[in-house]
């Protein structure tokens, strides 16, 4: 049962809005030939994390089950994410809501659980390829130690790199990966060093109709600890479009199968709505 109060609102909200637009019929259907091509070229990058195009994510990550802890131990995260391009640089900053039960910092179960605001993400992608089949990003990666608890986050700055991929192969396969690589910055909590490594492979199948499917699974390995969390999963996913706005909205379960150290999430269910913003 899951007993997240604080994010309770959050995920009504979501859940609705997942389920009202995932069964809208207007979807890229026009009978206009240059609407269409348009229609289609928005369509295609709906799942491109470089897309250059302001966009506002709605993301929400719930865990059943962590590694090595007694029941109940669940997680959750709702995140806020909005991007903005300016020239050639996408800014995408990432604001997450996080409740976590049975589990806190020194990874020992103590029956509470915890909720509160995390650390604001922030990613300058740099777009060296820029080109309708191919986007390739890198820049610099800045966790903020933003954390309303040092229960949920260490508080510690963090300073890394990301770089990402995206290919078209055709318009119904599009492929491609995102690597992040952080470390701490300053000393704030030596007891707690941080070297994480994050790999997301991911592959969508387009099905017709604005329909795909789906599987971007996240990858994490802390090279401090060796601890690492290695999930599967597949989804699907709808591709709505509402006068000049692009919906895309998904649902993924992912199962982990590979893992080691305690907390790591064994499964999980992401969902988003991610919204997609063009000016024509």
């Amino acid at each position: 049962m899951i007993k997240f109060r604080s994010n309770s609102f959050f995920q009504i909200c979501f859940i609705t809005t997942l389920t009202f637009l995932f069964f809208q019929t207007e979807v890229f259907a026009q009978d206009d030939k240059t609407e269409a091509e348009k229609a289609a070229l928005k369509k295609a990058q709906a799942n491109n994390p470089l897309a250059d195009v302001r966009a506002l994510n709605l993301q929400n990550n719930y865990i059943s089950r962590l590694y090595g802890l007694p029941d109940p131990s669940q997680a959750n995260s709702f995140v806020v994410r909005a991007a903005m391009p300016t020239g050639r640089v996408l800014w995408r900053a990432s604001f997450p809501f996080t409740s976590i039960s049975n589990y806190n910092s020194s990874s020992v179960g103590d029956g509470i659980t915890r909720s509160g605001f995390g650390e604001i993400d922030l990613f300058a992608a740099y777009l060296a390829v820029s080109k309708p089949d191919l986007t390739i990003g890198i820049g610099p990666s800045v966790l903020f130690p933003t954390a309303s608890s040092d229960k949920l986050a260490p508080d510690e700055w963090q300073l890394g790199a990301a770089f990402v991929v995206f290919k078209v192969i055709s318009a119904q396969l599009q492929t491609g990966g995102l690597i992040i690589w952080r470390t701490e910055v300053g000393d704030n909590n030596p007891n707690q060093d941080v070297n994480f490594l994050a790999v997301q492979p991911f592959t969508f199948l387009q099905l017709g109709q604005g329909n795909y499917i789906r599987g971007a699974p996240i990858w994490q390995f802390n090279l401090e600890t060796n601890d690492f969390s290695v999930p599967l999963g597949i989804g699907a996913g709808k591709v709505v479009k509402m006068g000049k706005t692009v919906f895309n909205i998904f649902i993924e379960p992912q199962y982990t199968i590979l893992h080691d150290g305690v907390g790591q999430p064994a499964f999980q269910i992401f969902s988003s709505i991610n919204m997609q913003f063009y000016s024509n």
